[in-house]
């Protein structure tokens, strides 16, 4: 554990607790998911706080909602329509990379929420987007123009518990996609024609529309590309934001984004450290996002030796990254 307890002399001790700590944290993050499936299963909520299972309970039945609602465009009686909306809901629950996705997304609201009554952060217009939108108006403008609308819906449908379909990434929509035509197969005996057809024009048009590029996620990804040498600067959470420097987390760490949210849970402050000086940052500009998101933890001596590859190497021999 990272804190006020822990002292190692030097920076090959540092090392070691790193790596100890990771595999402490690797433990934790592969029992996540299984607990998670389970609580979710079995209305419990002893280790999970009430409003991450009922924020990723929200997000599942609203997901499936979106696709039930499509395939019987308001013809189904009520007891089918709960019948193939609650079986979806377990579908999708069974799903890893899914769940991963929006346990993630609930873990990123519960952090908005917390960073914005301890540091005054908005949730939506934080000072680097600020910034973008006072620039010339050009391709960074509007990417921040579009980012910020974006921003603003998916902070409106968290309060909601919702997760509209076409904001998931790419793959995961696949993912859902294919999942609702597995459970319809299984149908496919007792299918009418028509809704076998509704199915496959709901599935064509969910896919028309899609545009992964101007998801929340994709607008984030492109406006950090588009600040080219200066994206450094939004592995700042105070200044950048939570959703922005998120992306710029996983994408200077190379962890997946799933795996940098849950980097800021408690029991993950070895990887976080990892994460973060693998991006580029030095021990000084970590010490201050610890005291943004951990103010009661404490770097281990040594940490300031540890160079970028030594933190690359460390935090690859994880079993969450890539």
């Amino acid at each position: 554990m990272i804190d006020n307890a822990v002292h190692p002399a030097d920076d090959q001790t540092a090392e070691a607790l790193l790596r100890a700590d990771l595999a402490r944290g690797d433990a934790m993050a592969d029992s996540v998911l299984p607990i998670l499936q389970y609580l979710l299963a079995a209305e419990d909520s002893a280790l999970f706080s009430d409003e991450i299972l009922a924020r990723v309970r929200g997000m599942v039945a609203d997901l499936a909602r979106q696709i039930v609602e499509q395939l019987y465009l308001g013809e189904a009686d009520a007891g089918q329509f709960a019948e193939d909306l609650e079986d979806l809901s377990r579908t999708f629950m069974a799903d890893a990379l899914l769940l991963s996705h929006i346990h993630s997304m609930a873990l990123e609201w519960q952090m908005t929420e917390r960073l914005q009554g301890r540091l005054a952060l908005d949730p939506v217009v934080s000072p680097l987007v600020q910034a973008m939108l006072a620039s010339a108006e050009g391709p960074i403008h509007g990417l921040a123009v579009s980012w910020l609308a974006a921003q603003a819906r998916w902070c409106q449908a968290q309060r909601g518990m919702s997760l509209p379909l076409g904001e998931l990434p790419g793959d995961l929509l696949h993912r859902v996609l294919l999942a609702v035509r597995g459970m319809m197969a299984v149908r496919a005996g007792t299918l009418r024609k028509t809704a076998a057809e509704r199915l496959a024009a709901a599935e064509a048009g969910i896919r028309r529309r899609y545009d992964e590029g101007a998801t929340r996620l994709g607008l984030a990804s492109r406006l950090l590309t588009g600040l080219g040498g200066a994206s450094h600067i939004a592995l700042s959470v105070g200044h950048a934001g939570v959703a922005l420097f998120f992306t710029a987390l996983a994408t200077g760490s190379g962890l997946r984004r799933e795996a940098a949210v849950l980097a800021t849970h408690e029991a993950q402050l070895a990887r976080l450290a990892l994460a973060l000086r693998a991006a580029g940052l030095n021990a000084p500009d970590i010490e201050k996002q610890f005291l943004a998101i951990h103010p009661e933890a404490m770097l281990p001596e040594g940490f300031e030796r540890l160079g970028v590859d030594v933190a690359v190497s460390i935090l690859a021999s994880g079993r969450q990254g890539g």
